[in-house]
């Protein structure tokens, strides 16, 4: 809500997301690549210092892989859908202490939107990452699968709905195929980094469960296991997969302990508007 313009509809800005423009490559390993980049893409701790702690991803900018025409950040956008990429807040290396926000490229769209080529791309996210936003040096595994998950962003597999709902079953959705990443993640850093993109999804509905303390315990016992999993992955501890698979099956539960409230969280439309703030 702090990132979108005045008068913004709540229940379309986030009720709503663009639908990803995804296609599933038929090499397996270039598709388990894809799912690492996938996580990472959704983790604001991809890009570390004042953009994790604002809780932004590359999602939060390129939606669905796209633009995003409603994000308008403080001190960081002009117009909505605009972002500054040379802004001193974000960067040490790059910033220019001038405010020059430019418009949100669509990454499934024309390459020559991204001034880079697909063989330069590993690079080219690399100085986003690490000199756009000050982020810590990613694992070489994650920094390919950001590349071949840009790459497999392709106009001609955006659904025909240009946008879908914002749902409980998406999150859990994207923390489940991060944890499928982890286990067959090539190192134990990558192994770590994609159990805390997983962690990020859970947090994307512990916000909209706020007013429901109950579900908001069992959530943050769920993402407590994931920090202990996540801890083993650094250490390279044995007996990963299994605890995950356990994790995975429990999930379950909790999820249809969620969805039996989920008319009284903020996923429901209903819920939305009533933080709607009335108008002058």
């Amino acid at each position: 809500m702090a990132w979108l313009a005045p008068g913004a509809d709540l229940t379309d800005a986030l009720g709503r997301e663009p639908a990803e423009c995804l296609t599933t490559p038929a090499d397996p390993a270039l598709a388990r690549s894809v799912e690492i980049g996938r996580a990472a893409f959704r983790d604001p701790l991809l890009l570390g210092g004042q953009a994790a702690r604002a809780g932004l991803s590359c999602e939060s900018c390129h939606a669905g892989g796209r633009d995003n025409p409603r994000f308008r950040f403080p001190r960081l956008s002009g117009a909505p859908g605009t972002a500054d990429v040379t802004s001193s807040l974000f960067s040490r290396v790059r910033g220019n202490a001038v405010f020059d926000p430019k418009p949100i490229p669509a990454l499934a769209g024309p390459r020559t939107a991204l001034k880079t080529t697909t063989e330069a791309l590993p690079a080219f996210i690399r100085g986003l990452v690490v000199e756009e936003f000050d982020g810590a040096e990613p694992p070489a595994a994650v920094l390919t699968g950001l590349a071949d998950y840009v790459a497999a962003l392709d106009p001609a597999a955006c659904p025909a709905s240009r946008e879908a709902p914002v749902t409980l079953a998406g999150h859990l959705s994207d923390a489940r195929r991060a944890l499928a990443a982890a286990t067959t993640a090539p190192d134990p850093q990558t192994s770590a980094r994609m159990i805390g993109a997983a962690r990020a999804a859970l947090f994307q509905i512990d916000e909209r469960y706020q007013a429901l303390p109950a579900e908001t315990r069992a959530l943050r016992a769920a993402a407590a296991r994931l920090a202990a999993l996540q801890a083993a992955a650094r250490a390279g501890a044995p007996g990963r997969a299994r605890d995950i698979d356990t994790w995975l099956m429990d999930s379950r539960r909790l999820e249809r302990r969620l969805a039996a409230r989920q008319a009284e969280s903020l996923y429901a439309p209903a819920r939305l508007s009533r933080l709607q703030p009335a108008r002058p």
